[in-house]
C-alpha cells in the first residue's frame, strides 16, 4: 500500500508544477508589507481540495480590516483514516514576504519559471513546497481510494511571516477544538537539502525597541545637551553582558547558546555639526527555552536604569515581538521516532535531532504541549530574490509524510 502511494506520488511531477504555477500567481503578502492578505489563495486551495473529493474542510478566519477580504483565513482539511480519534497534521503557512526590489529578481517574482527539476518565484520554498507535499499525499489517497490508519490532517495558515497572531495562534485560541489530545504534528518550514536535520526544538524570540532620550545642541557646546549617541553606544556595548547572564549551553542548537545581538539603528541628526538628543536601536534575542524572556527583559532594564544615571538620559524599552520557547518535543515522541525511520528508509541518512534559532508555527504548538517537529528538504534561499526550490525534494518530501502516515 506504502509502496502504491509512493509510485504515485513520483508520477506528480506536472501536478507539482500546476499547484507551484497557481499558488505563486495569487499574491499572499500580508498588509503589514503592503498586500493584500492570503483570500485569494486560500479560495484557490479550498476549490482544489473539494475537487479532490475531500468534504470535511473548515475555514477559520481573522477578522482584519487591512487586507480587501476584511479577513485573514485558516484553513483545514482532514481525510479520515480507520482510527479516528487520532490525526497526523501537514501544517503550511499561505501568506509570503514581499519580492523586494524587482531589478533584483530575473522575471517577474510572481510568475513561476521551471527549468528542469529548479521552481523559481516568490514563495516556491517558503512555503508552498510544504503545502504542495501535502497535497500530493492527499491527491494519493483519494485517487488510490485508500484509507490511512489514522486521519491526514491538513492546515494551512495565514500571518506566519508577521507574527502568526491571525495565523495559528488564532486557531489555538480560538477553535482549540480542532486538535486533540493525542494529535502530531509535522511541519515542512525548515531544514536542509540532505534531509538529515529534524528539528525538535526552537528558542525564543525576542525583539525590544530601546530609545535613548537626551538634550540635542551644537557640537561645539557639549556641556550645553545630552549626547543620546554617547549613551546609547554604551547600552550597546553594556547589553554584551547579557551573554554573561544567561549563559547555559544545549548542544541542540547551533550556535549552542542564547544570542543577544543589537541590529538596526534608525537615523538621529542629519548634520555632523549637531549632537542628537534621541537615539533608536534595535536589540535580537534568540534565548533558549530554559530561560523565561521576563528574565530578559528586566536585564535589560537594568542595564537600561544603569546609563540613564551615568548620563542623565531617559531610556525607553518596547517589546516589538517575542515567542517564549515552547518545551522541547522529546525525542522518544512516536512523530520524531516515525519521521527517523522515513528519512533512514528513503534518503539513506542518518537523522539529526536540531535545535532553531528560527522560529515556526511548532513553537506556539509546543506552548500548547503538542508533540510538534519541523522538517523538510529545502535550498535554503527563502526571502531572497529568485527564490527556489525543487520539483523532486517536494515529490520525495510527500513520499516521506506517506511513511510517517502509514508507520
Amino acid at each position: 500500500m506504502r509502496d502504491a502511494i509512493h509510485r504515485h506520488i513520483q508520477s506528480q511531477k506536472d501536478t507539482v508544477i500546476t499547484l507551484q504555477r497557481e499558488l505563486i500567481s495569487r499574491n499572499a503578502v500580508g498588509p503589514d508589507s503592503g498586500g493584500p492578505g492570503e483570500s485569494e489563495k486560500a479560495e484557490y486551495l479550498t476549490a482544489y481540495l473539494e475537487k479532490m473529493g475531500i468534504t470535511n474542510i473548515r475555514r477559520m478566519n481573522a477578522v482584519d480590516t487591512r487586507v480587501p477580504s476584511g479577513v485573514r483565513p485558516n484553513l483545514a482539511a482532514v481525510i479520515p483514516g480507520k482510527n479516528p480519534d487520532v490525526t497526523l497534521w501537514i501544517i503550511g503557512h499561505m501568506d509570503v514576504v514581499p519580492a523586494g526590489d524587482p531589478a533584483l529578481w530575473s522575471a517577474d517574482p510572481f510568475t513561476l519559471r521551471v527549468d528542469g527539476d529548479t521552481l523559481t518565484g516568490r514563495g516556491v520554498e517558503d512555503n508552498h513546497q510544504g503545502m504542495v507535499s501535502a497535497l500530493l499525499l492527499a491527491g494519493a489517497l483519494s485517487e488510490l481510494k485508500i484509507e490511512p490508519p489514522i486521519n491526514l490532517g491538513m492546515l494551512f495558515v495565514a500571518d506566519e511571516e508577521t507574527g502568526n497572531t491571525l495565523g495559528i495562534r488564532h486557531v489555538l485560541d480560538n477553535h482549540g477544538d480542532l486538535f486533540g489530545s493525542e494529535d502530531f504534528f509535522l511541519v515542512p518550514d525548515s531544514g536542509n537539502a540532505e534531509g538529515d536535520e529534524v528539528e525538535i526544538a526552537e528558542k525564543g524570540l525576542l525583539w525590544l525597541k530601546i530609545t535613548v532620550k537626551g538634550r540635542q545642541c551644537h557640537a561645539s557646546r557639549p556641556a550645553q545637551g545630552t549626547n543620546s549617541l554617547l549613551a546609547a553606544s554604551d547600552l550597546i556595548l553594556g547589553l554584551r553582558s547579557l551573554y554573561d547572564r544567561f549563559d547555559a549551553h544545549d548542544a541542540l542548537f547551533t550556535p549552542p547558546y542564547s544570542t543577544f545581538e543589537s541590529t538596526k539603528k534608525e537615523a538621529n541628526v542629519e548634520n555632523i555639526n549637531t549632537i542628537p538628543g534621541r537615539d533608536v536601536f534595535y536589540l535580537d534575542c534568540r534565548v533558549l527555552p530554559q530561560y523565561e524572556l521576563d528574565e530578559v527583559i528586566n536585564a535589560v532594564m537594568d542595564s537600561a536604569l544603569t546609563v540613564r544615571d551615568r548620563y542623565g538620559v531617559t531610556v525607553e524599552v518596547e517589546t516589538v515581538q517575542r515567542e517564549q520557547g515552547g518545551v522541547p518535543t522529546p525525542a522518544d515522541s512516536p512523530v520524531v521516532k516515525n519521521l527517523q525511520t522515513a528519512i533512514r528508509e528513503t534518503l539513506h541518512v542518518e537523522p539529526r535531532l536540531v535545535g532553531i534559532g528560527g522560529g515556526t508555527v511548532a513553537n506556539l504548538l509546543r506552548q500548547k504541549g503538542y508533540h510538534a517537529v519541523v522538517w523538510s528538504r529545502i535550498m535554503h534561499n527563502a526571502h531572497q530574490p529568485d527564490e527556489q526550490g525543487s520539483i523532486s525534494f517536494t515529490l520525495g518530501d510527500a513520499q516521506i509524510f506517506a511513511s510517517v502516515l502509514f508507520s
